[in-house]
């Protein structure tokens, strides 16, 4: 079995601990379907600054595969962060870098070899969504929170090509949620599925719609990656049950496992280095 991380890397920068962290959602969920027991790689841009080896060695060093990722000329993308109480504070980013700036074609090798995985996961920080179509798999795919990624005309360049969708539902209530997945599934999606913080999460397949608590964290180190896991938890879940409607239930759980493993570690998988002093912070 095999997991493929399509699309963006970066650097999570907590500016509170002065520490750099390798992250990326593609490459996070790579990362914890690696850790799960299955074969995984990443494919994607890194920059030619001192970044992009950093985060090429920390993803190569929990046994992905980067070997068929390329380096362009340009900065590695920086998020800014810091930790209140255990949740991360978004601070600001510089748009992702080379990597989101001139984003991976898909030419036939390269088609050849991401469809050769049993899944691809790729997300709204990649600017892949012109290569979802080319690929011969299953797609799993991140749509975030942002409203931006909600719209009909996003939707539908996106849900048509994925076999499962998530999207980040905290800041919604139960119906608000159940119609989000349910357009999701109109569009196109396989499964929709709808992390919701402390209020667990709720999976739809345009038949049935399934729904499982969080396990509490009495104390989080750090909210960083918590939905990479749970969606790397509850793919690899279901590729092992044979993507069956039967095994969406467990996948739940073992999603909710994975994102209370997750909250557990500082930064996305661990693998910080100190904020370098010649790096602006």
């Amino acid at each position: 079995m095999k997991v493929l991380g399509f699309g963006d890397n970066i650097v999570d920068r907590f500016l509170d601990r002065g520490i750099d962290y390798p992250g990326g959602n593609s490459v996070n969920v790579a990362v914890f379907a690696r850790r799960l027991g299955v074969e995984a790689a990443y494919l994607g841009v890194f920059g030619d600054d001192e970044l992009g080896p950093f985060l090429r060695e920390s993803i190569a060093a929990q046994g992905v595969a980067v070997d068929r990722c390329v380096v362009r000329p340009g900065e590695t993308g920086v998020s800014h962060l810091r930790v209140d109480d255990g949740d991360r504070v978004f601070l600001g980013w510089n748009g992702g870098g080379v990597t989101v700036r001139e984003p991976l074609v898909l030419d036939a090798g390269l088609v050849a070899y991401a469809s050769s995985f049993d899944l691809v996961h790729s997300s709204v920080y990649s600017r892949s969504e012109s290569e979802l179509p080319k690929l011969r798999t299953r797609v799993s795919y991140d749509l975030s929170s942002e409203d931006e990624f909600r719209t009909p005309a996003y939707l539908d360049r996106v849900c048509p090509h994925a076999d499962l969708v998530l999207l980040s539902c905290s800041h919604l209530d139960v119906p608000a949620t159940e119609a989000l997945l349910g357009q999701v599934v109109r569009r196109g999606a396989g499964i929709a599925l709808a992390t919701r913080g402390v209020e667990g999460a709720i999976a739809h397949d345009g038949e049935v719609t399934v729904s499982a608590g969080a396990l509490p964290v009495a104390e989080p180190v750090d909210t960083m990656g918590c939905g990479d896991a749970f969606l790397a938890g509850f793919a690899v879940s279901l590729l092992r049950a044979g993507w069956q409607r039967a095994a969406l239930e467990r996948a739940l759980r073992d999603g909710a496992t994975a994102a209370y493993e997750q909250c557990l570690v500082e930064g996305a998988f661990g693998g910080g280095r100190p904020i370098l002093s010649r790096i602006e912070k």
